[in-house]
């Protein structure tokens, strides 16, 4: 048996393991995105359970590392996560590439500002509306009034929630994408760095002129916001 000297001993080796383990830790919802324009943090939902597990597992093995933010609308979105864009030529057109599996639609989340979505083929070749494996959005949006949420509702037949309304009258988005495209996750810290990115020159295709590569990791405990 152990006497109290060694006792307190052995809780004070087990009390620094998992401090220890605890700065080496990771934040299972949360990565970082760095670009030449600056950086930003997503949080994933654990509702989208599918799509979080997607995005981290893409992330881990390194594959959205030196792709670009390929598509940008100023102040409405900016999309990355094309294959084809590594590397890509200059002007050359992008987004049509991607991973080989798709996941099935989630439209529990609404598009409100900051929000992160799947995007997808369109519905003439995708009637179900698939996501992506592997693009995604990020919505800056416009502000929004009840009419149009109304409006919204009344043409693609569901209803908005009190808090989702309040949302969007409070912070703006984009709601014509809603039940359109699934929203798995949102921007808590950077999105001035959105913006940013949303306001730089572009081409014809909606391609930012100079290349915006992206860098995604795993958000650790002890980075900054």
């Amino acid at each position: 048996m152990l006497n109290r000297l060694d006792h307190h001993r052995w809780l004070i080796f087990i009390l620094l393991f998992f401090s220890f383990s605890a700065c080496k830790s990771h934040s299972d919802n949360k990565v970082i995105i760095q670009t030449s324009v600056g950086s930003f943090t997503i949080k994933l939902y654990d509702e989208t359970t599918k799509y979080r597990n997607n995005f981290l597992s893409l992330v881990k093995e390194g594959y959205y590392d030196s792709l670009l933010f390929h598509r940008i609308i100023p102040d409405q979105i900016i999309q990355g996560g094309d294959p084809e864009s590594k590397n890509a030529a200059p002007g050359k057109f992008l987004g049509t590439g991607d991973v080989e599996h798709t996941l099935a639609p989630d439209f529990r989340y609404v598009h409100t500002y900051g929000a992160v979505a799947a995007a997808r083929k369109n519905d003439d070749v995708n009637p179900k509306k698939r996501s992506s494996g592997a693009q995604f959005f990020i919505v800056i949006g416009e502000p929004v009034t009840e009419q149009e949420l109304d409006k919204i509702e009344k043409e693609k037949g569901f209803t908005y929630t009190e808090e989702q309304r309040k949302l969007y009258k409070l912070i703006g988005g984009l709601p014509i994408f809603d039940r359109e495209y699934s929203v798995f996750g949102e921007v808590v810290s950077g999105m001035d760095v959105v913006k940013k990115i949303s306001r730089s020159s572009r081409d014809a295709n909606d391609r930012p002129v100079d290349d915006i590569p992206m860098v995604i990791t795993l958000k650790s405990d002890h980075d900054k916001e």
